[in-house]
């Protein structure tokens, strides 16, 4: 076990060794890395924060319920309480055609108009508010208030939720879509990166295999590389996605105080932000694991 380590610690030393005699172009690959792992973790950023505003917008959506206009007190009463009685109904609020009426005329855009009307031609009407805000529940729910008695039309705008909901869904693919293109361009700047040291390091590899050099021994060092560059990399994925949150936050709360909202792009949580990191290490370590060993049965020394 002690030898063991010995080999990973020496195989460190020297990897650690290389990095910073090659300090500029290291950082170089770090922040191209850094750059490809935080484009999609901004995308998820900006989606799941979206998603989380959304999730208020939706939830005050209501279901209007016109009644008829020589609806019956009693029937008003009957629905009341169908409404109670239903599982699928959050909440609800009634208001008369009176109570209507007296906020048409209050309104000085439309006050004018209220008072050249003879007669109320409002209806008596419940807006309801569904349990379940999925496009297809709500719908659901309007068709079943339809058929309630007294009922002249039950209507619900559920064009603009779907919409909603249907962007929502492109974003998380595009984070997914996204990810692993940039991915696959990470292991393939990694697989290149290691490919050309190896080649620098032919001679040096022949002779370690000469004397009895396993394969193990000589992947490892170039396994830590592509290891640490992820490392690099996906520790400044994570100040890049920390400073362009803040610089579009600088700007975000300035426009959400014009419409009297707090509303502000929130950082991912510890535990994605360390996934991105070992997600970096990943992808590392695989594109160093797939060029040396391509290169090692290309070079012939196996």
């Amino acid at each position: 076990m002690k030898y063991w380590l010995n080999q990973h610690q020496q195989s460190l030393s020297v990897v650690f060794h290389k990095l910073k005699m090659s300090g500029l172009s290291t950082l170089i690959m770090c922040l191209v890395m850094g750059t490809a792992l935080s484009l999609p973790a901004l995308l998820y950023v900006i989606v799941d924060n979206f998603n989380h505003l959304a999730g208020d917008i939706k939830g005050e959506s209501r279901i209007s319920l016109f009644l008829k206009l020589d609806v019956e007190a009693a029937t008003i009463k009957e629905i009341k309480a169908k409404l109670e009685e239903n599982a699928f109904v959050k909440s609800f609020e009634f208001v008369s055609k009176e109570n209507a009426l007296n906020k048409f005329k209050a309104d000085e855009h439309t006050a004018e108009v209220a008072s050249n009307l003879e007669n109320n031609p409002l209806p008596d009407a419940f807006f309801v508010q569904a349990s379940d805000n999925e496009p297809a529940a709500v719908n659901q729910l309007r068709d079943a208030l339809q058929q309630y008695e007294g009922v002249e039309l039950a209507q619900v705008d559920a064009s603009w939720i779907q919409r909603l909901s249907n962007l929502l869904k492109l974003g998380k693919k595009a984070v997914v879509t996204l990810a692993v293109l940039l991915g696959f361009a990470i292991v393939v700047i990694i697989g290149n990166t290691i490919r050309l040291q190896i080649l620098t390091q032919k001679e040096e590899i022949e002779v370690s295999k000469l004397v009895g050099a396993t394969n193990s021994f000589i992947r490892r060092p170039f396994l830590y590389t592509g290891a640490l560059y992820g490392l690099g990399g996906g520790l400044a994925a994570w100040l890049i996605l920390v400073a362009v949150v803040m610089i579009f936050n600088a700007s975000i709360e300035d426009l959400a105080k014009l419409y009297a909202s707090n509303f502000h792009l929130n950082l991912p949580s510890a535990s994605h932000m360390i996934l991105l990191v070992l997600s970096g290490v990943g992808l590392g370590w695989l594109g160093s694991y797939l060029a040396v060993n391509r290169s090692i049965s290309t070079l012939n020394i196996q």
